[in-house]
């Protein structure tokens, strides 16, 4: 399918996979068990720029047909079942995807569950996967990538983005206007970058605040625009009948 697929969902595509690498399979990943502001690059990394440009390859289908043939069968046979379409239609549901990344975001923030990551390399993969499973998720609604459809309008998609950019904005002032260290793990390291944890903690709260709220302020205005200059049903229909 040349013409449905081209080089951009090629470029998007690998550019999502070379995100979640530059994550997880850097010094970015060793830098974050020292610097909070590290840490945040990489979530932002896995939970704004990884999962948009995957969904903006639209892979769905590529992937899909290149299974094994007896694969794609049983999973077309699966997606028949009444059971797996209702349970599958909640489950990635905008309002469940919503909560669901929201929730992964904050609880992963807590001082407990961000140390207890700090500590432990195997909850930190959990965390990853949390982070980009659930984000994945998110903003699938927003990209709608071919040939995904949505149970909700488009413009619906805009107090989807400004209640995800608020929720994201209260945790980046919280780390950035603190005045103690909020994650303990960071306080007990011996220092050696120039700043203190608490500095270093305001520059991790700016990163989620700017860099955070552009990527849900640029589709959001996206999507004003387009719902601004789509030609209306009413407009339509008047200007057939005239013609």
């Amino acid at each position: 399918m040349p013409d449905r697929f081209g080089n951009r969902h090629l470029v998007a595509t690998l550019a999502g996979l070379q995100s979640i690498l530059l994550a997880l399979s850097s010094p970015l990943d060793g830098l974050s068990a020292q610097l909070l502001q590290a840490h945040m690059i990489q979530h932002l990394l896995l939970m704004v720029v990884a999962p948009s440009l995957l969904w903006l390859g639209a892979p769905v289908v590529p992937l899909f047909l290149s299974l094994p043939k007896s694969v794609r069968q049983t999973v077309a046979r699966a997606l028949t079942l009444p059971l797996v379409r209702g349970v599958g239609h909640v489950l990635t549901g905008p309002i469940v995807s919503w909560v669901a990344f929201v929730v992964a975001f904050w609880a992963w923030h807590t001082p407990a569950l961000y140390d207890l990551a700090l500590r432990s390399d195997w909850w930190h993969h959990v965390e990853h996967a949390c982070f980009l499973v659930t984000a994945g998720l998110f903003w699938r609604h927003v990209i709608l990538p071919w040939p995904g459809a949505s149970p909700w309008p488009r413009w619906a998609m805009i107090p989807y983005l400004v209640l995800a950019d608020l929720q994201n904005s209260a945790l980046a002032a919280i780390l950035t206007f603190s005045d103690r260290v909020i994650y303990p793990a960071y306080g007990a390291l011996p220092w050696m970058w120039g700043f203190s944890p608490l500095e270093d903690q305001a520059i991790a709260g700016v990163i989620m605040w700017v860099p955070g709220s552009v990527a849900f302020l640029l589709p959001l205005l996206w999507l004003v625009a387009t719902a601004l200059t789509a030609p209306q049903p009413g407009l339509r229909r008047t200007a057939s009948r005239q013609a």
